[in-house]
């Protein structure tokens, strides 16, 4: 039978001609390593990272708009360490309670798109 088993990548939007400050956050803030887009996608503009199983894709629209609602959870290990070395780096961060089990916390990347950092909480 078919099925859905993974995913395979996250993609944000972001504006066109601002790959250099996609990395300037996603690679030098929150760690991620920058992948060559294939050939025939390299021209379309926008950039790829990846870190271990983690794929996330910036492409770029005309008529950019942020996602404020619609996100990318990443977890993290030590996550007040990850809260504090985002801060350093010129993040305001957003501290949430919500979700049980979880330690968590929000940031935008340059673009304004809504990203959530959370940890697992020992039981």
């Amino acid at each position: 039978m078919a099925e859905i088993y993974a995913l395979d990548h996250v993609q944000l939007a972001m504006p066109e001609g601002e790959e250099d400050k996609a990395r300037g956050f996603y690679r030098d803030v929150l760690g991620l390593n920058e992948v060559a887009k294939p050939a025939p996608l390299a021209g379309r503009g926008g950039v790829w990272f990846e870190k271990g199983s983690l794929k996330l894709h910036l492409g770029t629209e005309k008529d950019f708009r942020p996602a404020r609602k619609a996100h990318p959870a990443l977890l993290v290990k030590d996550i007040n360490a990850f809260q504090k070395s985002c801060e350093a780096g010129g993040c305001a961060t957003k501290s949430d309670s919500d979700l049980p089990g979880y330690s968590r916390f929000y940031i935008d990347d340059p673009f304004g798109n809504r990203i959530e950092i959370l940890e697992p909480q020992n039981t």
